[in-house]
């Protein structure tokens, strides 16, 4: 039996990249999935956000599990699409008992050059969108009255510092003020809220040439190779990167019994990248 076996986790970005991953892992215990995504290109991101036929092979990759999963095409600014998100999957599901507010976006300027609509943008979707994942979704894990677990998707950008991401940073720094008043919020209804802070990912979302610019600022076209010369100084691990299972397994600590007393914690998986 997993370590999950019969419950159910409402998953934000699970159409790729960390959420997908997650997403897997937890099927992998046991746990049946609420995934919630876009397939619209988000304005003012530099490189493609989740496209058409994602969510699908999530869904797939899920079924081959052999768990249920129901998935929906929300935004996360969407408040009234994530609280239908998440009724219509208790109602095919019977339950929710893990939340993983996990979609997210980049974007880099410096800050007193950055245009209004990249810092709002930002603002809306990496903390605004966390709270009302939050706020759609955690009242049915309050209503099961079996308690659960939450967990926020921060970054190593709310621990240690770097130009070009204030509006970033801003987000990933207040995930953790609202974490911390959630978890003595929730604390009672045994339902554990964390943080969870990954150095750079292996996904989409940092594999692109927008990122590689902003490491090799003294290359004209940075390739990955040459980012990951760079990202590799960061660490004190001899790594560039984390996998995304890297931090599902991180996540998987967190919302198990394996992680039954941990809450109010901000969870780092960085490779020495805040050393």
């Amino acid at each position: 039996m997993g370590k999950l076996e019969g419950k159910v986790a409402f998953i934000t970005g699970a159409a790729r990249g960390q959420g997908r991953s997650h997403a897997l892992r937890l099927a992998q215990e046991g746990a049946d999935i609420i995934a919630v995504d876009v397939t619209d290109q988000v304005a003012t991101v530099p490189y493609d956000t989740a496209r058409p036929g994602d969510m699908e092979q999530t869904i797939e990759q899920v079924e081959a599990l052999d768990r249920r999963i129901i998935a929906s095409e929300v935004d996360v600014r969407d408040l009234a699409g994530l609280q239908k998100a998440a009724a219509d999957g208790f109602a095919a599901l019977g339950r929710i008992d893990i939340v993983l507010a996990n979609a997210g976006i980049s974007t880099m300027a410096p800050t007193i050059e950055m245009d209004e609509q990249t810092w709002q943008t930002m603002i809306d979707i990496n903390l605004t969108g966390v709270w009302k994942t939050v706020r759609a979704a955690v009242p049915f894990v309050v209503e099961g009255g079996r308690g659960g677990s939450v967990v926020l998707t921060s970054s190593l950008a709310a621990i240690t510092v770097n130009e070009n991401i204030a509006h970033y940073s801003a987000a990933k720094h207040g995930l953790i003020g609202l974490m911390r008043v959630l978890a003595k919020e929730l604390g009672p209804q045994n339902i554990r809220v964390n943080t969870v802070h990954p150095t750079t990912v292996a996904t989409d979302m940092i594999l692109n040439d927008a990122t590689y610019k902003l490491f090799r600022p003294d290359l004209d076209n940075p390739t990955r190779a040459d980012f990951e010369e760079a990202a590799i100084e960061m660490n004190r691990l001899p790594v560039a990167m984390v996998e995304p299972i890297d931090i599902s397994h991180a996540v998987l600590y967190l919302v198990s019994d394996d992680g039954r007393y941990v809450t109010g914690t901000t969870h780092v998986v960085d490779a020495g990248g805040r050393l």
